[in-house]
């Protein structure tokens, strides 16, 4: 058994103090790997159902081959991985904000293997990416304007619960038109919440692009012996 406790890195961000921790749960008879932003619990691998099917889903609307595909929000690489794992991925950018989250992966910190810097597919950019989805010049700094086949997202805990309050703008009619400039025709863009399905989200989704559903991902929470439901939004460039 590891020990019950360790604290892996501690360091400051532009947004709060941003931790790694392993711990063993007993209930589960395994360590867990959780990040801790500001004292509040951002994740952990208890449960990652609905993190991987953010990629599957996502992938499952997207038409054709040699796939570039882009994720928001790195966290411990549930979705990135899953992403991968696609063999018509030709192309990974992980647009992550925080310095630390992208270190703890090419330091092999996180559990998953094989990790994530080995792969030639990955390329992983330390950026904001609600402010490069508002821009006109986008997420790939070598090629102002790249748009990309999937955009998968998973920053904040949902549309109305928020990480930070600079990305409110993001969820309404005008900041989803602007990220929907940095998709190729066709394209889906794809989105996590640890909430169940939200109408009137769904409703704005369908309003800016040509297709929007809300899909519902149940699953046992082992934390508290009971079913759980969050959702994975997925739309579709017209």
């Amino acid at each position: 058994m590891s020990r019950l406790f360790e604290e892996l890195d501690y360091r400051h961000t532009p947004i709060g103090m941003i931790a790694l921790r392993r711990r063993f749960y007993p209930a589960l008879n395994r360590d867990i790997y959780e990040i801790i932003l500001r004292n509040e619990h951002l994740m952990s691998d208890v449960f990652t159902a609905s993190e991987v099917a953010l990629a599957t889903l996502g992938l499952k609307a997207c038409e054709g081959d040699r796939l570039d595909v882009l994720v928001g929000g790195l966290g411990l690489g549930y979705t990135a991985s899953a992403v991968l794992e696609d063999a018509r991925v030709a192309s990974l950018t992980i647009s992550e904000y925080l310095a630390p989250v992208i270190d703890w992966h090419r330091q092999g910190l996180v559990p998953l293997d094989p990790p994530l810097a080995g792969d030639r597919r990955v390329t992983f950019a330390e950026q904001d990416f609600f402010a490069r989805a508002a821009s006109a010049d986008g997420f790939d700094d070598a090629q102002p304007g790249r748009q990309f086949d999937a955009i998968l997202v998973d920053i904040d805990h949902s549309p109305e619960a928020l990480l930070d309050e600079g990305s409110a703008g993001f969820y309404t009619s005008d900041g989803l038109t602007a990220l929907a400039r940095h998709l190729k025709p066709g394209g889906v863009f794809g989105l996590w919440s640890d909430d169940r399905p939200d109408e009137r989200f769904t409703g704005t989704l369908q309003a800016v692009f040509a297709a929007a559903s809300a899909e519902p991902v149940s699953f046992h929470n082992p934390l508290q012996d009971r079913p759980f439901t969050q959702t994975v939004y997925i739309a579709r460039k017209a």
